[in-house]
């Protein structure tokens, strides 16, 4: 297997600390793209270093720590770009940071996105939650719930759908079977508490006349349970909330978020930065640890 590409993130995060207790642990080629004089990587690790001098100042937000953060990620698709590297798995960025540092683009998601020539979130790649029991694609991230709900139309999930049963595919070796969740309280009641359950309804119409093997739209506080248990592969989950608070408490140390639509598997923890944190020594690495070996397991499905 050709090396993963890992990046350290922002380096006044957790990003290096979990990296670096992580893989002694755990027999996966890798190489780590970051700042050499703020990482510090032990010996025996083969690093790319994308800049930066002086002293870190962990739990800092900085422009220069967001541009090394950028340049990090560059450099390991450029690797990936020249075929000398498999997969990405990325450390948590600070979305203030890289704004300071002029990246347009609120995350690692849309930035890879952009990066790779994709248009539009649902359409083009998504945000998928993978962990040992609860799955799930959001049909919207960060945005208010507010918007979220406003924003629901047919199409949208249709071309979710029609995504995730193309990309999810590959992990599966069959298409997923797909379980789109309700906005409302028990899906809506038939319209009694609200009719977006309609809307959503002619969305999974549209797939399942397509071949796509779709249902929906469920009652939410049930649906995650049967995906628990093995009724679904995937649940489409309405807003972003939806499918993380079920995800993160059942498996927070087991979750990892795949950037799903692009030409190579992107894996990152499901975790920020960490500044309150950062520089302490106390970091878990069992996310990171797992995120590399969700990696490493799956890269070769990424490629055929």
């Amino acid at each position: 297997m050709k090396p993963l590409a890992i990046t350290l993130g922002d380096p006044a995060g957790i990003g290096a600390e979990i990296v670096f207790k992580a893989l002694p642990e755990i027999d996966v080629p890798a190489v780590v793209f970051g700042s050499r004089a703020w990482a510090q990587p032990p010996e025996g690790i083969a690093f790319v270093d994308a800049g930066g001098s002086g002293a870190v100042r962990y739990g800092e937000i900085s422009a220069e720590y967001g541009r090394i953060a950028l340049a990090s990620i560059d450099a390991a698709l450029q690797a990936i770009a020249r075929g000398e590297c498999s997969a990405l798995v990325t450390a948590p960025i600070h979305k203030q940071a890289i704004a300071a540092a002029g990246c347009e683009y609120p995350g690692h998601t849309e930035l890879l996105a952009a990066r790779a020539g994709l248009a539009r979130y649902g359409r083009d790649f998504a945000m998928y939650f993978d962990s040992p029991s609860l799955r799930a694609v959001l049909l919207s991230v960060h945005v208010s719930l507010r918007e979220a709900v406003a924003t629901i139309h047919a199409e949208g999930i249709a071309e979710l759908a029609r995504l995730t049963s193309r990309e999810l595919a590959r992990l599966f070796d069959r298409p997923p079977r797909i379980a789109v969740a309700g906005v409302n309280p028990h899906a809506g009641e038939g319209g009694r508490f609200g009719d977006e359950e309609r809307e959503i309804a002619r969305g999974v119409e549209r797939a399942c006349a397509e071949g796509i093997d779709i249902s929906g739209p469920h009652p939410a506080d049930t649906l995650f349970l049967a995906a628990r248990r093995g009724q679904y592969d995937v649940v489409m989950a309405i807003y972003h909330d939806q499918a993380l608070i079920p995800i993160k408490t059942l498996a927070f140390e087991e979750s990892v978020n795949v950037t799903i639509g692009l030409p190579y598997l992107r894996v990152s923890v499901d975790h920020g930065t960490a500044f309150d944190i950062a520089g302490k020594g106390i970091a878990d690495p069992a996310p990171m640890r797992y995120a590399i070996e969700w990696a490493a397991r799956n890269a070769p499905r990424w490629s055929r």
